[in-house]
């Protein structure tokens, strides 16, 4: 079905009550620098990490588990320099990983992470399923490994039965996206070749509590490895972020007290935020707050490692992922806040829409967006 989705702001369109001007932009900045004089803090052992090899925003393009040289002409061509890619357990040695990144470079590019989905978002960790410890102890080797190869981030992401979907829906121009309505009989949850239904996807209820403290053990156990290694994991939302799925609580990544709690408990410079901007769309006010006061939040506390940068329809109980121009959330004032915080990690498109041409076409449309608003606000800083 084709929804139509409300348009905040059109290309080129610079409303005055949306889109402040030149002074009033830098009178924003100066505030959001002194509110950053008294900023949140969490419990830590000593400074985070190294963000990456340059200040500022980094716009990075996912180039898959076996990019050809095309892949990486592709991302020349979009004027970018850094790429990630994914692994498998059969490709994760310190040497793997290593060669990986000498490929990237060879190419003329930089790789800024290295994606295990065998080591991330399994349910033996999240549930405290048989053979958990054997798990942890992947990912702590995994760890080990991305240290040696020189890369220092990674994403994580804790949701244990998946990420969750209805039936692809139609948005903008017919372009086919995934969506996900509370009220489908057909949604389903799938990760790394696993699918997981209702009502029961582990064939029992947990409780808030016991992802809770299966979530400390996990954490406790890999923070000292990921500060060794001088490594920076970002943790992703939950995607949904309904409270329920499957008789799974989404309830330490789907929330922004969820966050601030999960930091307290890890107490580590080095565990902190990938901010899937999507996710937070998709939960709304379920998320305690918006994206905006996320990322000044956040931000400022030094947590912000990592953004993925897409839009949706409209949040819970139904929505489609759709272009960056065609949801609901003005994704220029997104940009606007990571510039006020300062953020100077790594953003990315995600979970793009199909377009004709094929999914080069749909990143370069991601892109093409990304770079403009990065322009447009340090622009507006600059002036």
């Amino acid at each position: 079905m084709n929804r139509p989705t409300r348009r905040i702001v059109a290309a080129g369109e610079t409303p005055r009550e949306q889109h402040p001007g030149r002074r009033a932009f830098a009178r924003l900045v100066l505030a959001g620098a002194a509110a950053g004089n008294a900023r949140p803090s969490f419990p830590s052992r000593g400074p985070a990490p190294a963000q990456g090899d340059s200040p500022g925003m980094k716009i990075a393009l996912q180039a898959g588990r076996n990019p050809t040289a095309e892949d990486f002409q592709f991302a020349r061509q979009l004027g970018l320099e850094y790429v990630y890619m994914g692994s498998g357990g059969e490709r994760a040695s310190p040497e793997d990983l290593a060669r990986m990144k000498k490929t990237v470079e060879d190419a003329g590019l930089k790789l800024c992470t290295i994606i295990n989905n065998d080591v991330i978002n399994v349910p033996e960790i999240t549930l405290n399923l048989p053979g958990r410890d054997r798990k942890i102890e992947e990912y702590k080797t995994y760890l080990r490994c991305l240290g040696k190869a020189g890369i220092r981030y990674v994403g994580h992401a804790y949701m244990g039965n998946g990420i969750w979907s209805s039936p692809r829906e139609k948005t903008r121009g017919g372009a086919g996206a995934r969506a996900f309505d509370m009220a489908s009989p057909e949604r389903r949850g799938s990760w790394a070749g696993k699918t997981y239904t209702e009502p029961l996807s582990h064939g029992r209820v947990y409780s808030p509590e016991e992802i809770w403290e299966n979530y400390r053990y996990f954490i406790k156990a890999i923070v000292p490895v990921a500060e060794e290694q001088g490594i920076r994991i970002g943790m992703h939302p939950d995607d949904p972020p309904a409270p329920v799925l499957g008789g799974v609580p989404r309830c330490i990544f789907g929330s922004f007290e969820g966050y601030k709690r999960a930091f307290e408990i890890a107490g580590s410079p080095n565990i902190g935020m990938l901010l899937c901007v999507g996710c937070w769309l998709e939960g709304g006010k379920l998320m305690g707050r918006d994206v905006l006061e996320t990322i000044r939040y956040f931000g400022r506390a030094g947590k912000l490692f990592f953004v993925h940068f897409r839009n949706v329809s409209a949040p819970l109980p139904h929505f489609v992922e759709t272009f960056i121009d065609n949801g609901y959330m003005d994704m220029y004032r997104v940009m606007k806040a990571l510039r006020e915080v300062r953020f100077d990690g790594y953003v990315i498109p995600d979970h793009v829409p199909e377009m004709v041409g094929g999914a080069r076409a749909a990143q370069a449309y991601s892109v093409a967006y990304i770079k403009a608003y990065l322009e447009r606000v340090n622009q507006e800083v600059r002036t």
